[in-house]
């Protein structure tokens, strides 16, 4: 069954350079460490969701240790927190 984790984030300030390296940096780590898929949500003015996808909750959690290290690179290079993480296995998508 496939898996899905959705994180929180806020960041300080918004620009077309930090979606370019979300787009470019760290998109491409995330599916590098087993993801089948990412997006990034843009929830508000300074606040956006990323929900990774998994083939299931086995490459989910396999890639667990490599994902908290892409966060706090994140966290160290631009201005930005995470404020909640979760997953789950996904039991209808379209």
């Amino acid at each position: 069954m496939a898996y899905a984790t959705v994180s929180s984030w806020k960041t300080t300030e918004w620009t077309d350079e930090l979606e370019a390296i979300a787009r470019d940096k760290f998109v491409p780590l995330i599916l590098s460490v087993g993801a089948t898929g990412v997006q990034m949500v843009r929830t508000g003015d300074h606040s956006f969701s990323v929900v990774t996808h998994y083939a299931d909750e086995a490459a989910a959690m396999a890639a667990q240790e490599k994902i908290t290290q892409i966060r706090a690179t994140a966290t160290q290079e631009l201005p930005m927190t995470m404020d909640t993480a979760t997953g789950g296995a996904v039991f209808a998508s379209g």
